[in-house]
């Protein structure tokens, strides 16, 4: 770790099938590299099957969480870290690779320049355990090389090759897709399920095993994900964001909003303005 946080590379080999704990946001960056295996990638409403040599790259807020395919091992690094221990207290560049332009997404690659960004990787890693001098400015020119690879890259076209392990992952992804577009209206289990063709019981379990949330759940962070956005970007009211984000009576938006955060919505708005 290096900083207050600023930066963190954590490597990970694990046998057996496994699952994130709940899916989760954060408010810093985070890399995820697949060195060896097979993981399913839930990442704002996609799923995502990663590969060997695999790049997951996470903005700040992003809902995320990463499960088991038939395949029971895997081995991975991830980097964590802020944008100001990319750029400092200097303004960013002109053509800016932070946040990542293209969203999350899984970036693959060709199998040529992989092996690139293995090496700088496993520098960073090689780095931050030995802590010889001047490894924090050496580990920031590291990650700089990478960001900028990762940005070229998603110039390319094509960095989100859409291959599903199995059929249901297409369609909670088009599911999700549609209630984050559509987290202002009433949306249901039941209306979904018709929509959709699919039961609603069957829907409810396949849901929560892909994506981690029950329904109500997921509609609910994308709810309060938009409501975070609006509270840091607007000075409009917060019983105006409450009816803009789906939220029936300003009581029940204030509650989940608190349960889901960890604050109220006016903190969270003090916190922001505070930070900047």
């Amino acid at each position: 770790m290096i900083g207050d946080d600023e930066f963190s590379i954590q490597y990970m080999y694990k046998k057996g099938y496994s699952t994130m704990a709940e899916p989760h946001f954060h408010p810093f960056y985070e890399i995820y590299y697949l060195m060896q295996g097979e993981r399913i990638y839930f990442i704002n409403g996609k799923v995502y099957t990663a590969e060997r040599g695999d790049l997951i790259v996470i903005n700040p807020h992003d809902v995320h969480l990463t499960t088991s395919t038939e395949v029971p091992e895997f081995e991975r690094i991830l980097i964590n870290f802020k944008h100001e221990f990319v750029h400092g207290s200097s303004p960013p560049p002109e053509q800016a690779w932070l946040p990542f332009a293209q969203g999350s997404s899984l970036i693959r690659f060709p199998m040529k320049d992989q092996a690139v960004n293995e090496q700088l990787i496993k520098e960073m890693l090689a780095e931050c355990k030995g802590q010889q001098e001047g490894y924090k400015d050496y580990v920031r020119l590291l990650l700089s090389q990478l960001l900028l690879r990762i940005h070229r890259q998603s110039l390319q076209g094509n960095h989100e090759p859409e291959r599903y392990a199995h059929p249901m992952h297409k369609k909670i992804t088009e599911i999700a897709t549609f209630l984050n577009d559509h987290y202002q209206d009433d949306v249901t289990l039941e209306q979904i399920s018709k929509q959709f063709y699919i039961s609603p019981s069957y829907l409810s379990r396949v849901f929560k095993k892909i994506t981690g949330f029950h329904f109500r759940e997921y509609l609910q962070i994308v709810r309060v994900k938009e409501a975070q956005k609006q509270l840091r970007e607007t000075k409009d009211k917060i019983v105006t964001i409450a009816e803009q984000t789906g939220f029936g009576h300003v009581s029940h938006f204030n509650t989940t909003f608190k349960k889901i955060v960890g604050v109220s919505p006016l903190r969270y708005r003090k916190q922001m303005n505070m930070e900047r």
